[in-house]
């Protein structure tokens, strides 16, 4: 076996390297990658080299949206096999801290998480990783709906986190790949209303045709009032932010409902932004934030497979593995175009 790894070096640039096909441990699978997901944060890490703390030092392996084919099992396996195609949740976590012993493991302070430095990414022909943070695609799955169990996986938790229900609004800050999986699952959870703010056309057209029952342009409109207007001055049960920009996290609290839930989803350039608190004291509001999820990709595999979530139509473009520099271009480039961006390795 052959594998071939795309390395970012430096910002803005790729090399290919040979590298060597990654040995099986116990209790690990070896995988044959075959569909990678262009996250945004690799594109920030491809263009900036860094995202706050986590700082690409020599050439990186980017990529963390993965499925892929199981070609080799550990001598400790018991669930999986040659053959299977899986989904690969991308944190390895410790299993002995008190947050991975409360279930809380997204918020391990050892996880080793796929294309977070100092840890490369899924950008290359193979990968070993976990039997247990490998899950079995069903044959109605394809591998590039695998690779979106990891969005998916976010916009989960957020709503989740948000308690979206029979019946809510919700208004999404945000129409990039975040956003409408946060939509998907709001509309899977029964949401009545949800709302999409967006300065992007081709997003906003494509959260109308994913479910969104209403899309704000600010660049058209005021975003308060015209929420107000939809909601009879009420607002919006749930508000979640998937945009990362400072006017929307601070814009939340103006279009809640009184009782109401934030949830943080992104995460803004600068550490301190303006919020204010004195207005969701006074709705009673509830604030609250996710960092990756937990618990999550039997839940997204299962949607997925039963038709109750549609993560296939966000995908707008697909480029070959030899082709993902120039992926990268295109969705640094074209932004204004591109929802969501699939690598196939094979």
């Amino acid at each position: 076996m052959k594998n071939r790894a795309v390395f970012m070096h430096g910002t803005n640039d790729m090399v290919w390297k040979d590298v060597p096909v990654p040995v099986v441990k116990e209790k690990e699978v070896l995988i044959k990658v075959d569909a990678v997901g262009i996250c945004g944060s690799d594109v920030h890490y491809y263009q900036h080299g860094r995202i706050g703390d986590f700082v690409v030092e020599g050439d990186f392996i980017l990529g963390h949206e993965c499925a892929g084919e199981v070609v080799e099992i550990g001598s400790g396996v018991k669930n999986l096999v040659v053959g299977d195609r899986v989904a690969l949740e991308p944190g390895k976590t410790c299993g002995k801290c008190e947050f991975c012993k409360e279930g809380l493991y997204n918020l391990c302070p050892d996880v080793e998480f796929f294309a977070t430095p100092p840890y490369h990414g899924v950008f290359t022909n193979y990968v070993t990783h976990p039997e247990d943070m490998c899950f079995k695609l069903p044959e109605n799955v394809s591998n590039v709906e695998g690779a979106l169990v990891e969005p998916l996986a976010v916009g989960l938790h957020a709503t989740d986190q948000g308690g979206v229900k029979l019946g809510n609004t919700v208004v999404i800050y945000g129409s990039g790949c975040i956003g409408l999986v946060t939509l998907l699952a709001s509309k899977a959870k029964g949401a009545s209303r949800i709302i999409v703010v967006d300065v992007l056309e081709n997003r906003l057209k494509k959260a109308m045709e994913l479910g969104a029952t209403h899309v704000i342009n600010p660049k058209e409109k005021d975003v308060v009032k015209t929420i107000a207007a939809i909601t009879d001055g009420k607002g919006a049960h749930v508000v979640i932010d998937a945009a990362a920009a400072d006017a929307t996290v601070k814009q939340t609290v103006d279009v809640l409902r009184v009782g109401g839930t934030i949830v943080l989803v992104g995460m803004t350039a600068k550490d301190e932004v303006e919020f204010n608190f004195m207005k969701l004291m006074s709705k009673e509001g509830t604030f609250k934030t996710i960092f990756r999820y937990r618990n999550l990709y039997p839940v997204a595999i299962n949607a997925i497979a039963s038709g109750a979530i549609n993560v296939k139509d966000i995908v707008s473009h697909e480029f070959d593995f030899e082709n993902t520099k120039e992926a990268f271009d295109f969705v640094v480039n074209n932004a204004k175009d591109v929802v969501k961006a699939v690598i196939k390795v094979k």
